[in-house]
């Protein structure tokens, strides 16, 4: 049974209050499929009567598992490839040249397990004019459970397979029954924090890289806009965003400025911008 309109109604409502991200018409199925398990673990036989209780009721708490349970937590290693070679060839080694305290901060927003930030951090210790730098990498995601998943760093041959090149899987994780442990300098660089993208930044600091790749898509064009203002704060002037081959600035917030960069491209504050 497919879940009525009236709980939809109130499902993409909480959501986009939440978090921003629009559930449009059609997004149904996403949602019947997406709460079947809460929905039984609360013992509704449909996912139409657990909105209902919801709707009800308000708890602050099953509100907010709704809430993450609607929140795409799509990834992979080295996602869509071309990015990260731009990282390592081009980028990391132009910070490098440009930090002569030698210090590094990036950060990986709607990190999701983790996947992101450690295939960033692999990548920063592949370039030789990193070797001494203090690197720091914030993974920011609102689903705590991702955060959970991404602190532990243990991940299913599924997972790995998805991605993941077998050297690197060799070199920087161990078999633990059938699970894959990736080692601890990778998860000494990176830090997970609980972070809403829609609220205050305050307390998250200055970076030199940002990815934000196919983050964007997900919400209406305000949402966006504030979202990459946000974001131009807490850049350093002469950093780097990463956003989705999907993703672009272009009459969202024209103060960030594309530039073509190897196979790939990034996104700079341009010059004047506030």
């Amino acid at each position: 049974m497919t879940i009525h309109a009236d709980g939809f109604a109130f499902v993409q409502e909480l959501v986009r209050n939440e978090s921003a991200i629009v559930l449009g018409e059609g997004k149904e199925y996403l949602v019947e499929s997406r709460l079947q398990s809460l929905a039984r673990s609360a013992g509704h036989t449909t996912v139409s009567s657990y909105v209902t209780h919801l709707s009800q009721r308000r708890n602050p708490r099953d509100l907010a598992a709704v809430v993450e349970a609607l929140t795409t937590n799509e990834t992979s290693w080295f996602r869509d490839g071309d990015p990260f070679t731009t990282l390592k060839s081009e980028v990391l080694p132009a910070l490098a040249g440009n930090r002569p305290d030698r210090t590094l901060r990036i950060w990986s927003a709607a990190c999701s397990s983790g996947q992101e930030a450690y295939s960033i951090a692999m990548t920063v210790l592949d370039v030789p004019a990193l070797a001494g730098f203090k690197v720091e990498i914030i993974a920011t995601d609102l689903s705590e459970e991702m955060l959970r998943r991404g602190r532990a760093g243990e991940y299913s041959q599924l997972e790995v397979n998805r991605g993941l090149p077998a050297p690197l899987l060799v070199k920087y994780f161990q078999r633990q029954g059938l699970t894959w442990q990736i080692d601890r300098r990778l998860r000494d660089m990176v830090e997970f924090r609980a972070l809403n993208l829609t609220r205050s930044f305050l307390g998250m600091g200055r970076f030199d890289l940002v990815f934000m790749r196919n983050v964007l898509i997900y919400f209406d064009q305000q949402s966006k806009q504030d979202i990459l203002r946000r974001v131009r704060q807490v850049t350093a002037p002469d950093g780097y965003l990463f956003l989705g081959s999907a993703e672009m600035t272009y009459g969202i917030d024209d103060a960030w400025e594309r530039e073509p960069t190897g196979r790939s491209a990034v996104y700079r504050i341009r010059k004047g911008a506030c």
